[in-house]
């Protein structure tokens, strides 16, 4: 294993752990992240009330708890993330649920980006610190399989054609990606991830 992904994995959080951090910050009107701003705490707070809602509304398919809990071996979703990202509030708790869900088959994992440049340096989209990311490690061999973000297809190509046709990232564009979220439920996510998955149980990856 990488040693900047083994060091990210030596001060990750749990789940619960990465909730009660977030939660803890927003007490003191902060958020994570080496860059405080008003803005930021907002989105926080946003953020919260997202997963409170996921947590309770989303659901897993048989058929994903199924291939889950069939994977040829154990996995770690090293997830890079900070509190303020709303695709990371979108995404992180249908991972839990896939990972609650797997019969631990699959073990969440979470860092903050500003605290582990180095590794969020080796997972860049298209040269940026976007997030989420999915680090995809099978804990027998200690191998790092693949990575998966900072978002699902369909809402990628939603960011893109906006880029494209209007420019820089607005708040309209923000509020269409929620509603993209909102309308797919995290079925898009669920199915991306179980592709991977699959794919690395039968070496196609």
């Amino acid at each position: 294993m990488k040693s900047t992904v083994a060091k990210a994995l030596f001060n990750s959080y749990s789940y619960v752990e990465y909730r009660k951090l977030v939660t803890d910050l927003l007490s003191e009107g902060k958020s994570t992240g080496s860059e405080q701003s008003e803005s930021l705490t907002n989105y926080t707070k946003l953020n919260e009330a997202r997963m409170n809602r996921l947590e309770k509304t989303v659901t897993i398919p048989e058929d994903v708890i199924s291939k889950l809990r069939h994977l040829d071996n154990h996995y770690i979703w090293l997830v890079i993330s900070e509190g303020w990202c709303g695709d990371a509030a979108q995404i992180l708790p249908i991972l839990n649920k896939m990972a609650l869900a797997s019969d631990k088959k699959v073990d969440l994992r979470i860092v903050l980006r500003d605290q582990n440049d180095e590794l969020m340096n080796q997972y860049l989209t298209n040269g940026g610190r976007a997030i989420p990311k999915v680090i995809v490690i099978c804990k027998e061999a200690g191998i790092v399989r693949t990575d998966w973000g900072p978002r699902p297809k369909g809402a990628s190509e939603l960011m893109a054609k906006h880029k494209r046709e209007v420019g820089p990232i607005d708040e309209k564009i923000k509020t269409d990606l929620q509603l993209w979220y909102l309308a797919d439920k995290g079925i898009s996510v669920q199915e991306e991830l179980v592709e991977i998955m699959e794919k690395i149980k039968y070496n196609r990856l």
